[in-house]
């Protein structure tokens, strides 16, 4: 039966490719729009901010196309699970995918829809303002893999990490700080990070109840991000090629943990979490968020979304005491703030018809229009024009809103000079992800030394992506 309903949508979607061409200059924008009355699709989303924003909102989507979009949110690891078992079956069955660039789009980009196909589609809506008006470098990470001529995916979140801290000690303490050591510890990229452990650690001795810093350290995705702010800012890396970073790429070349920076950045990485709130070791970003949002620690690295849990004083004792800044800088002065954006794309295995209205969808949800109205959820927009529009120019000046609060540091994170690229998009990231914060988990506990940790994590992930075979 389901094979019959897809063979069907297909058909219909075919007949309308044929079809449409003939009148395309004759069609109305809204004729555009409401094309795929009566189809319905589902969007699968990590549980994220802009995801949830938008159930508050789709029925506008809903009554403008005739289009039933049916939106589920679940923890990322579902979502891979989800989208793998649709693919290897070629279901087609969720239309819409929050493919993240690193665990979903790198090992599964073939099985997406080349957008192109779609932009060139003078019978469908157009991408309002362009593809120019989203960020190079979100549009480079979310939607592309290996092929820059192959778009994939927009530019859907933006998350970021950045420096949260409590306004109120920084303020009170100040002078004491000052008189001590001799410098302002006002936070932000003028810091180091050895200046970081050290004003964290004045504060575990000096304000009472309180631990200068915790960190999402459980052994997870969540160390390793915590991480790679650290290991990029002291100049190591992941991978010896640039573009595994970026663009995304089949052979990253050698693993570079095993290089002397990379050394230096796990050795400095111990010595903070040895003075960070002991829970530290068992937090992950959620985690981590509500110990900050308990009043439990002074400072964190943390995705900037979670400005909507720390100024929320219905959950958070600190709502209204926060600050926002570029994390510290390494021994090169440079402030690495890692981005982990995502896009969304659309199944190849899906009908005619059901692509046509995930395109429609994506168009809409990925919009200027319909990222300002997430603005309120604590979602981040990645068009440029969404900045620059006077609403939400007023909207930052006045901190109208949680995440109004953060979009100021959010861009200068962006900066060519700030943007932390420490995931990369290789087709094994997943098990060297593991590979990482395993690795990591046990020198934080003691088991093994930094040189030993960053040793075993070469050789391991030098493995898992066949560079040791080359170097045989």
């Amino acid at each position: 039966m389901k094979k019959t309903k897809k063979l069907v949508g297909s058909l219909i979607g075919i007949l309308m490719i044929i079809a449409l061409p003939i009148s395309a200059l004759g069609m109305s924008e809204q004729e555009k729009w409401t094309q795929c009355e009566g189809t319905q699709i589902n969007f699968l989303s990590e549980d994220t901010p802009p995801s949830g924003g938008l159930t508050k909102i789709i029925g506008e989507f809903e009554k403008k196309t005739g289009i039933k979009v049916n939106i589920t949110q679940t923890k990322l690891d579902d979502v891979a699970t989800k989208v793998l078992l649709d693919f290897a079956a070629h279901a087609g069955d969720i239309q819409v995918i929050y493919a993240d660039p690193w665990s979903l789009l790198a090992p599964l980009y073939g099985h997406f829809v080349d957008l192109s196909k779609y932009i060139n589609d003078p019978t469908l809506p157009e991408i309002p303002l362009g593809l120019n008006d989203f960020f190079h470098t979100h549009l480079m990470i979310a939607g592309h893999m290996i092929d820059r001529d192959k778009l994939l995916c927009l530019p859907f979140d933006a998350a970021t990490m950045i420096f949260m801290y409590r306004k109120d000690i920084f303020k009170k303490y100040h002078d004491a700080f000052y008189q001590e050591k001799g410098y302002d510890w006002t936070p932000g990229k003028n810091l180091s990070w050895e200046q970081y452990y050290e004003i964290a650690k004045w504060i575990n001795d000096n304000v009472p109840s309180i631990y200068g810093t915790g960190h999402q350290a459980l052994e997870h995705d969540s160390l390793m991000c915590d991480f790679s702010n650290i290991l990029n800012a002291y100049d190591g890396f992941y991978f010896q090629n640039p573009d595994a970073g970026t663009w995304g790429v089949a052979v990253p070349g050698k693993c570079m943990l095993d290089q002397p920076n990379a050394i230096r950045a796990a050795k400095f990485y111990k010595k903070l979490l040895s003075i960070a709130h002991p829970g530290s070791v068992s937090w992950d970003w959620n985690g981590l968020g509500d110990a900050f949002a308990a009043g439990k620690i002074a400072m964190m690295p943390q995705w900037h979304e979670y400005a909507g849990l720390v100024e929320d004083p219905s959950v958070s004792r600190v709502a209204g005491k926060v600050g926002y800044a570029l994390l510290p800088h390494g021994p090169s002065e440079r402030s690495y703030n890692m981005y982990g954006g995502t896009g969304v794309g659309i199944n190849s295995y899906s009908s005619e018809i059901e692509k046509r209205a995930a395109w429609i969808f994506i168009v809409w949800a990925t919009s200027k229009e319909t990222q300002k109205k997430l603005l309120p959820y604590a979602s981040s927009p990645t068009r440029y024009s969404v900045y620059s529009d006077p609403d939400v120019e007023k909207g930052i000046r006045e901190r109208s809103n949680p995440i109004m609060l953060t979009l100021e540091t959010v861009r200068e994170a962006w900066k060519p000079e700030n943007i932390g690229l420490g995931q990369a998009k290789i087709l094994s990231w997943l098990a060297v992800d593991t590979a990482i914060f395993e690795e990591l988990s046990k020198m934080l506990f003691e088991k093994k030394t930094p040189e030993q940790a960053m040793k075993d994590a070469t050789k391991r992930i030098d493995d898992i992506t066949g560079w040791s075979k080359v170097l045989k």
